[in-house]
């Protein structure tokens, strides 16, 4: 049996990226990084209604919007990588984007 391949210590990795794609893939972390932003928000005031009886339907409505909101997070992944997918197909040929969900 002979032994292993083991990789070698490398350098900085060179990765070329399009300058669109690397527009898009910042835009798209942005608008994820906002959507979790908004649903700590939603569950943190939600949370402190529920402490009043009074204000409780209030703090309900905000922890259904939060749950949306945990909805939006992956939506917006697959978005994403629809986006970047349609970006990086070559013009008249299939994309792989229908076969990886």
């Amino acid at each position: 049996m002979s032994d292993p391949v083991l990789p070698t210590p490398a350098g900085p990795y060179t990765i070329v990226i399009g300058h669109h794609e690397l527009i898009l893939r910042r835009r798209y972390e942005a608008l994820g990084t906002v959507n979790d932003i908004l649903i700590g928000l939603w569950f943190i005031v939600g949370s402190v209604l529920f402490l009043f009886g009074t204000t409780t339907t209030a703090g309900t409505w905000l922890f259904i919007l939060g749950s949306i909101e945990l909805l939006v997070r992956p939506l917006i992944r697959v978005s994403r990588y629809w986006h970047l997918q349609r970006l990086s197909a070559p013009s008249g040929a299939p994309s792989d984007a229908d076969t990886d969900f």
